[in-house]
């Protein structure tokens, strides 16, 4: 429990998660309530929305101290019900030292590094966030695209994320996810192969990395990228902060696509939030026969998602009118297949003729031309593809 703690210790505490900035006593205090905020509150509680955005996070917490259900000329009985449980409970003095000792930053709205998508919440946006890696990161979400699915993904599911991820990170795109085994694992793994920008919200705290066998695959988002929470450091992730952080991934994003998913898979939630929010929404068809699709037919034929098969459709739920394209016209049919046998990686023309089904010096010919027009490019690995 956090006692009445001194104005300079408050200082302190705010002041070591927010190291680049310089704040006045009373952001020093809002921001302090809403790190109180965030633990007093389930995620995406609109009572608490509604009272911190009509009087601001420290008045609305000072305010919790009414002994009728009645806060500042407002019924917020249920609403008190709920939160008193932890109002004695919740030690923000700790949270924020254990947000230093992790290098976390508390990042609230107003902030530079603020995702302005957040806001389109309204009075379900969370009141702060804790962020571990670079939260500068989270202001460039504006060309972003969430990419999720199914935890148990196919060898299908995979390919198709990984190839995706890759091709949107080409295009100037960071990659937002859950971090989950399966398809958002894939796609985390693939922007961080390309070089690309990546950020996983959990449902947990930043210093509790679930599930923990991706514990590494977390610590390189990090080092490259940003992991987010809405909840404290020290938080236990929970199914209702599961369902309510895929609110938080659909609003961060431009788009979300669904790349695979079961008929009741908890992607759907994902994408019925970014429908309700009015972000673009496409899925990846499958097999008919594979039920790890039903998810993404199921969108495609009942909620007028988009159908999209490649990095470039998907970036065109963003951007419809970008639309650049490998050739100014259209190319023969073996430049097609050496270019689509290319690997970003690198692959050598031995390789690369099996998989075309072409002679080793038709592949040549084709590797030089593509060379000349600045598609691919040599290395010690072998041929790949240059990035759009």
């Amino acid at each position: 429990m956090t006692a009445r703690l001194p104005a300079s210790e408050v200082a302190a505490l705010v002041r070591a998660v927010v190291p680049e900035r310089t704040l006045d006593s009373d952001e020093i205090a809002e921001r302090f309530a809403r790190a109180r905020w965030s633990a007093i509150a389930e995620p995406g509680d609109a009572d608490a929305g509604r009272l911190i955005a009509a009087v601001g996070a420290g008045r609305a917490l000072a305010s919790l101290g009414a002994t009728s259900g009645d806060l500042l000329g407002e019924p917020f009985g249920d609403a008190l019900d709920r939160w008193r449980p932890r109002i004695r409970q919740v030690d923000t003095a700790l949270h924020l030292r254990q947000a230093a000792r992790f290098g976390a930053r508390l990042v609230v709205p107003g902030d530079p590094e603020w995702p302005v998508g957040l806001d389109d919440l309204g009075v379900h946006a969370p009141p702060a966030l804790w962020v571990r890696g670079d939260a500068g990161m989270l202001a460039r979400l504006e060309r972003s695209i969430a990419m999720v699915g199914a935890r148990a993904a196919t060898g299908y599911g995979e390919h198709v994320t990984i190839e995706a991820a890759s091709g949107l990170v080409d295009r100037g795109f960071a990659i937002i996810s859950g971090a989950a085994f399966g398809i958002d694992g894939s796609a985390h793994r693939a922007a961080l192969a390309s070089g690309g920008a990546t950020v996983a919200f959990l449902a947990g705290g930043v210093d509790r990395f679930y599930p923990s066998a991706h514990e590494t695959l977390l610590t390189r988002i990090v080092e490259h990228g940003a992991v987010v929470s809405e909840v404290p450091l020290g938080t236990a992730p929970t199914k209702w902060r599961f369902l309510q952080r895929n609110r938080l991934i659909a609003a961060a994003s431009r788009a979300t696509v669904v790349v695979e998913a079961g008929w009741r898979s908890g992607s759907l939630n994902t994408a019925g939030h970014a429908a309700q929010l009015g972000r673009p929404l496409g899925a990846v068809p499958g097999p008919v026969t594979s039920s790890a699709s039903a998810g993404c037919h199921r969108l495609i034929r009942e909620y007028d998602a988009v159908c999209v098969t490649t990095a470039q459709e998907m970036a065109e739920l963003v951007d419809p009118s970008g639309t650049p394209t490998l050739f100014t016209g259209d190319p023969s049919p073996e430049r097609t297949r050496v270019l689509d046998a290319l690997a970003r990686s690198g692959r050598f023309v031995p390789q690369i003729a099996a998989i075309c089904g072409m002679s080793i010096d038709a592949v040549r010919a084709e590797l030089g031309m593509l060379e000349l027009d600045g598609l691919a490019v040599a290395g010690p690995t072998g041929w790949r593809r240059v990035s759009s």
